[in-house]
This record gives C-alpha cells, structure tokens and sequence, in this order.
C-alpha cells in the first residue's frame, strides 16, 4: 500500500469538519507512522485513484476539505487565464508600465504574466496547464471561463488573434483541429467546455466591425479600460480618447448581448478622493455607463512608467493607503445588485510598486473585515453569490429594471428572501434599435430581445451531476430564461429573443428550442 493511500484510508474514517482539522491529522500521521507532510494536492490523487479503483467509497467531506482554494470554482465556473505575447501598444499612458519581453501594462512576476513567460506565450500550453492544475488540485473543468488577457486585444494581427482563439479551445478539446470553425464545434460538446470568452480592449477600438469579429471568435464579454470618465483626466494621461468614445462603445456592445466589465482607476493626476468617489456614483446613475462587471484598479506607481518622474518631483500626490481603503468601502457601500465587483486591486509584486498603497496585497479581505465592523453591506453580486452555502428551496424571483445605453435592461435574480444570497440571475436587454425603431447593425438581433447572460452561482457542479446540496442544475436557469421570454413577447411585444450564448452552452440553449444563426441561439415564438 503507498503511503498516500495508508493516509487516506485512515481519513475516511475520521470526521474531520475543516481545513485546520486536516493539517492537525497530517501532523499526528506523520508523527505516528515516521511519514513526511503530504501536499493537499498528493491526498487529493491518491484519494481520486482509491476511489476509481474501489479501494474507498467516495467522500464528499473529504474531497472538500482537501481541494486548494475552493473559492476558485464556488461561482460555478472555473477561470483560465491566457496571456498574449509581447506586442506593440497604440497607447502612450503615462501610468502604464512597458516591460521588455511583456505586453504592455503587465509586469515578469504577476502569476498569469509568469505562467505564459515560462510557457514562451503559447496558448495552447498556457490552457493545458491551467485546465491540468485546476483538475489536479479538486477543480471541475467542464466549465471554463476563459480569459484573454494582455496589452490591446483588438490592436494585435487579425491571423495571430484568430490562430490564439482555436489553440486555446484545442487545449480544452484536448484535440487539434484545422480550424477556429471545427475548434468551436468539437468544443460545444467537450469535456471542458468554454461557457464564457472574454477580451480586454481600449474603448476607441470598439465599432461595429470589430463587434462582428469578436462574435465570430466566440467573444461573450468585453473589458473595457476606461480608467475615468473625466475628460481632462484622461487628456493628461494621454488616453487618446475621451468619454464620448466610451459611452459609444458600451452602447454597441450591450446592443450586440455582450457583457461589459469596466477596468477604472483611482487616484490619477487630476482627480482627487472627492472626485473618484463622484465618478463611482455617476457610473451607476448616469444611463450612459452602468456596467455588468467592474474592476478597480488603484493607481500602482511604477519606475517603469512615466508618471513616476512627476510623483518624484511632488508634482502628483497619491493616496495614503487609509484614504484608498476608505474609498472604496464607500465604492462599495454604491454598487447596485446587478454589477458584479470582479477585483479591486492589480496582483503586481510588491517590489514593483513605488506607492504604499499598491502593496495591500489582502485589500478585499481588509475591506470586507472593516465593512463587517462597522455594519456596512456591499450589494455586488460577488459578496452576494451562495458559495458553498447548501442549495435553499424558499428563494424568491427578483426583478429590477433600469434605463442603460438608450436601452431597457431587466435583472433577473432568484435570492433568498433577505436578499444576503444569490443564487441565479439574468440580465435581458432591449436594444437601442428596439426602442428608437431603427435598424439594427447586426440583422440577427432585428426586432430581438437579448439574453445577455444566465449565470447559476454555487459549488461548480459537473453538466452530468445533481448534487442535493448545489444550487446548480435545479432549473433555476431555465426558470429565468422562460420569464424573460415572457417579458419580451407580452411587455414589449417581441416574438424573437437571441442569447448570446458562449460556444460550451450551446448545446443548452439547443434543448430549450433554440436555433443557431449567425453566432447567436435564436427563439421565435409565434
């Protein structure tokens, strides 16, 4: 018998609640049986191959308390990040880093900057080794949101984005194939399937062209890095696009079903504490923002931009880190409950930061502890979402309306009845076009409501599993979408309505009646 297997025998037999527990057993069983300290992730084979070969009859228990880091996968999914190789950038930011053999704005030792380093930045092996560490360590697979990550997506080759997209589903296919066409179709029905692509991009390179193109990879969310929404701000950082560019691309891509997640950053020259906390509440009260997700980005001042000769010569002041933890309690304190607070700082190696306040590594953790003391909620769906809460049968439909981008969204949500937990949601757009009755740039979506995203929350659970205790798989998802098809035909009078489907859900969206068209899952109800 090994002495993995001796260890989780003698586990299995123990009701040891939690990850403390654990380390205490490993200790006794390495005092009592002469063993070193097995890594959680050794057990964690050992007890996978136990249980295939019919040694032990699977643990639940067990195999929770022995996954690393489980918050990975307690939104339903799992994240792969995938970084683009170091390429030209059209932007001259004055706080943005450029590093040798780096894409702009990333740094050697942010660990997805690494991976793909040591990886010589290919896609195919940057997805494998993830999809491989994420299963070796307790992860599901079978639900990937993919991530593309690095400089300006839409700046780099049209071939060299299109080749990136089809390695990066081979790597998940687990299979070659000859083209982006094939790759996505073999995906549709894999074992890890891509039920979510996103890019990060510039506002100024969003037009209707570049929408049709990123349709076309399979692109389901769009980040945009906006930075501010004060126009001088952004004329002396050297943005080279103003607010204007940013309503404009959010509009076309929320009238195309995307998803988008705005990248803003506190603390630039011009601004001030009073200012960022009045742009954070004109992002949720001015119709022409209003974003599904949202990363904050704090100022990180770095030798390697140019905005540190100015913080040098005292000509630009940053924000003490008291200042910075105190505004975005505030921040958060505003967020509605359909935006989604993805992060709110930049993981880049302390050494690198030149600004006290970059380098609080734990600012979330900080920040929800003070929140907890002094009785504030933040509202965000991430603080919401039900983790590794057991499934709770009395929740309740939500519903929330809002003006946004010319158009009419509606926020779908089944909650507990004290709205603390989230459990499914979905956002149903009618477009712009709808409203004003023009026509529409992307002839699919005429005359079409759209599913922006369905999204169930909770421990990830296998496409071909019911766990009792998950809340994934309940038909929370389904619920939502018939109602949306219900608001579309009866309240606005639309017998068409598109989803925006990632490539790994469609097969889903196929077994509730619908079609395939130019990219989109399309229902017409007669």
């Amino acid at each position: 018998m090994a002495e993995t297997d001796k260890v989780i025998k003698a586990l299995t037999k123990t009701k040891i609640p939690d990850l403390n527990g654990l380390q205490a057993f490993k200790r006794q069983a390495s005092k009592k049986w002469s063993l070193r300290q097995f890594s959680n992730v050794e057990l964690l084979q050992a007890y996978h191959r136990m249980v295939k070969n019919k040694s032990i009859k699977a643990s639940p228990r067990l195999e929770k308390i022995l996954q690393k880091r489980p918050i990975r996968s307690l939104s339903g999914i799992v994240n792969v990040s995938v970084l683009t190789k170091p390429y030209q950038c059209p932007g001259k930011c004055i706080y943005c880093p450029s590093q040798a053999n780096m894409p702009k704005s990333y740094l050697q030792g942010e660990p997805a900057a690494q991976r793909a380093q040591d990886l010589g930045f290919d896609p195919y092996k940057q997805t494998k080794q993830r999809i491989e560490v994420l299963k070796m360590t307790g992860h599901a697979t079978d639900k990937i949101e993919m991530r593309i990550i690095g400089g300006t997506w839409s700046y780099y080759p049209v071939e060299y984005r299109i080749d990136f997209i089809k390695q990066c589903f081979d790597a998940c296919n687990n299979k070659k194939s000859k083209n982006l066409e094939q790759a996505q179709k073999i995906n549709e029905t894999a074992k890890n399937r891509v039920v979510g692509l996103s890019i990060e991009t510039r506002p100024d390179f969003i037009n209707e062209d570049e929408i049709k193109f990123l349709r076309a990879l399979g692109v389901t969310k769009v980040e945009l890095g906006v930075q501010s929404i004060y126009d001088d701000v952004l004329k002396f950082c050297q943005r080279d696009h103003n607010t204007q560019t940013t309503i404009k691309a959010t509009q076309l891509l929320k009238d195309a079903g995307f998803k988008v997640s705005y990248q803003m950053m506190p603390n630039l020259p011009k601004s001030g504490l009073k200012r960022d906390l009045a742009m954070f509440k004109e992002l949720f009260s001015n119709p022409d923002f209003k974003p599904d997700y949202l990363k904050i980005y704090p100022l990180v001042l770095l030798k390697e931009a140019p905005l540190h000769k100015l913080w040098r010569k005292k000509q630009f002041k940053d924000y003490s880190e008291k200042e910075l933890k105190d505004l975005i309690i505030k921040i958060k304190t505003l967020v509605p409950r359909y935006v989604r607070i993805e992060r709110i700082i930049r993981d880049i190696p302390s050494q690198y930061a030149l600004n006290e306040a970059a380098k609080v590594t734990n600012l979330r953790q900080y920040i929800l502890a003070e929140m907890t003391k002094k009785n504030l909620q933040c509202n965000c769906i991430r603080c919401r979402e039900v983790g590794s809460d057991k499934h709770d049968h009395n929740i309740k439909m939500f519903r929330s309306d809002y003006q946004a981008s010319q158009g009419q969204e509606i926020f779908l949500s089944f909650e507990n009845q004290s709205r603390t937990k989230l459990y499914s949601m979905l956002r149903l757009r009618i477009p712009s076009q709808v409203l004003a009755k023009k026509k529409h740039f992307l002839p699919v979506l005429q005359d079409a409501a759209i599913i922006r995203e369905v999204h169930t929350y909770g421990v990830q659970t296998p496409i071909a599993e019911n766990k009792k205790t998950a809340s994934q798989h309940k038909g929370l998802g389904k619920a939502l979408i018939k109602e949306a098809e219900r608001i579309a035909k009866e309240e606005f009078n639309l017998k068409k309505i598109a989803v925006i489907a990632a490539i790994g859900t469609r097969e889903y969206y196929r077994k509730n009646e619908y079609t395939f068209s130019a990219s989109y899952l399309v229902k017409t109800k007669k």
